[in-house]
């Protein structure tokens, strides 16, 4: 990068694929990579819910790129489908559902989820949701022709029970509502008891988009907080999110493992019938995809190094930094804070500031390398985003942050 956020080209296309072969490459590219790399391991790149991988999930995502088999045919992969059938199911009940299918992340969870949802009702089913869910949602009704989505008012960030009960009574079904429990612009979780509720009154089905928020499942501090989450048909979750994992590692959720029929496709090739019939594993009913890397393998490795008492102590920590930071900018009076965090999400921002101060502010930090901070739009204003997602960060790079940010509000 050139430092204005521009992309410096070594040369035209002799430079990418030269007649003869570069010794040097790995070493030139990997640099050149990592020095103009968001390093999320850095304690002040904050911007996204994109988290520092664990090193045991890193290690064994490499030994999955090496052995690179295909979870498109049993034949391909005998280990990593038993594994992934082990680690779907106990990851599914975490949620109270009864199966799971490995996705690539909230948004094809969330498109797999609506494709699901119009196979089981027919394609005259609305979406609704509420006005903070994720651009996915509506994303999924159109590419898989359904009718426009019904947006519910979200006054307070997050869904409104009333609202939804209204549009559930006034416009004709069949529904399906989809709540979220970790909103991307500041961690909100919708009241997931109360839509439960109002959707078994109206028989509307139920997805909760948790890539965010699923997380907390780990904690015994903050599971609660997800209340509800057992009532839904089925639940997005992004474990490259609160599970430290590299991209890609989601999963959707199932309550009635029958939904997965839809997925059932044939190809002989890969899952003849007189295999199947003797005994051989169908894997293609178990994505939209074909050819799938074992991305479960990082997870299966993470998951029996840790434990929940691990996993749930880092979540315990990025929630308690939030927190700190949160008391950092309230006490200061040079920045308004948003609201308390409800995960590990603190928008702020500089007191008095316009909206394009605010912008110019985290685009010079960008810029210069300083810091990597997000973007919200609440309450009609422009926020700084901090998402906390490095359980190491520790209170000095807080007031840092803050520091930082101070020194380049416009004057």
């Amino acid at each position: 990068s050139d430092g204005a956020g521009r992309v410096r080209h070594p040369g035209g296309d002799g430079a990418v694929l030269p007649e003869r072969g570069d010794p040097e490459a790995l070493r030139v590219l990997v640099t050149a990579l990592a020095e103009g790399a968001a390093d999320p391991a850095h304690p002040l790149c904050a911007a996204h819910l994109h988290t520092p991988p664990l090193a045991v999930a890193a290690a064994a995502d490499l030994a999955a790129s090496v052995l690179n088999p295909s979870l498109d045919s049993w034949d391909q992969a005998p280990a990593a489908s038993a594994l992934e059938t082990l680690v779907t199911r106990a990851l599914a009940r975490e949620t109270g559902a009864a199966d799971a299918v490995v996705t690539t992340g909230g948004t094809e969870s969330n498109q797999l989820a609506v494709l699901l949802a119009r196979e089981r009702h027919g394609a005259g089913l609305r979406l609704v949701h509420g006005a903070g869910a994720h651009h996915s949602l509506p994303r999924a009704a159109w590419l898989v022709g359904l009718p426009e989505p019904v947006v519910v008012p979200a006054p307070a960030g997050t869904l409104d029970p009333a609202a939804l009960d209204d549009a559930l009574t006034q416009v004709p079904g069949p529904h399906l509502v989809a709540a979220t429990a970790g909103t991307t612009d500041a961690g909100l979780i919708d009241p997931l008891p109360e839509i439960a509720d109002r959707c078994a009154a109206h028989g509307a089905r139920l997805h909760v988009d948790a890539a965010y928020g699923a997380g907390l499942l780990f904690s015994e501090r903050h599971r609660a907080r997800l209340a509800g989450l057992e009532a839904a048909d089925t639940v997005a979750l992004d474990l490259h999110k609160l599970g430290w994992q590299p991209i890609p590692a989601g999963l959707l959720t199932v309550t009635d493992a029958d939904d997965l029929g839809a997925l059932h496709h044939r190809a002989d090739y890969l899952n003849a019938d007189d295999d199947t019939d003797a005994g051989l594993p169908d894997l293609l009913g178990r994505s939209p995809r074909t050819s799938r890397r074992p991305d479960v393998l990082k997870t299966a490795v993470t998951l029996k190094t840790l434990g929940r008492d691990g996993l749930g102590a880092l979540v315990d920590a990025v929630c308690s930094l939030a927190r700190e930071f949160a008391d950092l900018v309230e006490t200061h009076p040079g920045f308004e804070l948003h609201a308390p965090p409800t995960i590990s999400t603190v928008l702020f921002r500089p007191a008095g500031a316009g909206d394009d101060a605010v912008a110019a502010v985290r685009r010079a930090l960008l810029t210069t390398g300083r810091a990597v901070l997000g973007r919200a739009r609440a309450d009609g204003r422009l926020w700084l985003k901090a998402t906390l997602l490095n359980p190491h960060t520790r209170p000095d790079d807080l007031a840092a942050l803050l520091t930082l940010v101070e020194g380049h509000v416009p004057r």
